[in-house]
């Protein structure tokens, strides 16, 4: 604001074009305050701070109706605070993170009462909402863990995208693997064996039973799996070689979260590949499947990977059999800094 203004006192200094810039920007500036500047949307802010949500999921922290949150979201969305995403009959909401008033949104929500009893317990039917998306996607992995192999080669062409996976892998050494979400270890069955050392993680126990199982049947002595969180990754920075997400993303209430980690744990010129659906309609996967999100465009998956501190290499499509859904691949390298060379 400082120097905006020793701008303006140099107006000899200034075109046309800079000061209605200038004018339109503190129009933007006074529009974000005026739509910060309620109690009920700063709740919403200081929530969506913690994750993107549904309509739905905001009415249930909020204890508030559907109509009421929709237009707090509007106020917000119009003046630039928060993004929306539909997706089929749900619509996810989430802080704006490339505005050019991201900053001054960080020092709001940062500068909310810690002891204010309306945002604690907002966090605290947060986190009851979270734990029961979670147990239904428990729920349904324990119940299908043991044909899961063949309920997803139901939708997917497993072998093209095996094949396919394998070439953008290329034929360089790799001496760490990490599979994340890696559910029975189909991924470490295919890839374990070119890694020094392979290691899935995946939050469900009934899946890593099985992982086990197989990794004692074909003897993949360098291969492990550990009960871990894609999102909270028990290895040290800049660790593997390789980091894989085959399938994985779409059941995530946050997959900007998962790919934050699979950067983290990638050397600096490792890379990161995903494989998932891309966009579609079949509103089905969310209630038989537990599909939380229906696919990923490309243009949504490169700003994620770029928000990670990736660069994106690759994009493939392949058509999954009998459905009307496409399987994307993605591939994002770890910048090597300068400092690293």
């Amino acid at each position: 604001m400082s120097t905006l203004g020793s701008d303006l006192r140099s107006a000899d200094c200034l075109t046309y074009k800079d000061i209605f810039m200038y004018i339109e920007n503190m129009e933007n500036l006074l529009s974000a305050l005026r739509a910060a500047g309620e109690p009920t949307r700063l709740r919403i802010l200081a929530i969506l701070a913690l994750g993107e949500l549904t309509v739905s999921e905001l009415t249930q922290v909020l204890l508030q109706s559907q109509p009421r949150i929709s237009r707090h979201l509007k106020l917000l969305a119009d003046a630039g605070l928060v993004l929306r995403y539909p997706e089929g009959s749900w619509v996810f909401y989430r802080l704006h993170e490339n505005a050019a008033l991201s900053e001054l949104l960080g020092e709001i929500i940062a500068s909310l009462p810690e002891g204010d009893h309306d945002l604690q317990r907002d966090r605290e039917r947060l986190a009851e909402v979270r734990a029961e998306r979670a147990k239904r996607a428990q729920d349904y992995f324990a119940a299908n863990a043991a044909q899961w192999d063949n309920l997803r080669a139901h939708h997917i062409p497993e072998t093209a995208i095996e094949e396919r996976m394998a070439e953008l892998l290329g034929g360089e050494a790799i001496d760490l693997l990490v599979d994340l979400g890696t559910g029975t270890g189909r991924m470490l069955e295919i890839f374990g064996p070119r890694a020094g050392r392979a290691v899935g993680f995946d939050i469900s126990p009934d899946m890593l039973t099985i992982a086990r199982a197989k990794i004692d049947e074909t003897g993949a002595e360098n291969c492990q799996v550990r009960q871990g969180d894609c999102a909270n990754v028990p290895l040290e920075d800049g660790t593997a070689d390789i980091v894989i997400l085959h399938q994985v993303l779409h059941f995530l209430d946050d997959p900007q979260r998962a790919l934050n980690e699979a950067a983290r744990i990638t050397k600096p010129g490792g890379a990161v590949l995903i494989a998932d659906f891309g966009p579609h309609e079949m509103e089905s996967l969310r209630d038989e499947h537990a599909h939380r999100r229906l696919g990923f465009a490309e243009e949504e998956m490169h700003a994620m990977l770029v928000a990670a501190g990736l660069a994106p290499k690759t994009t493939d499509t392949l058509n999954a059999k009998g459905t009307p859904l496409t399987v994307a691949m993605w591939q994002a390298n770890k910048t090597i800094r300068s400092t690293e060379l």
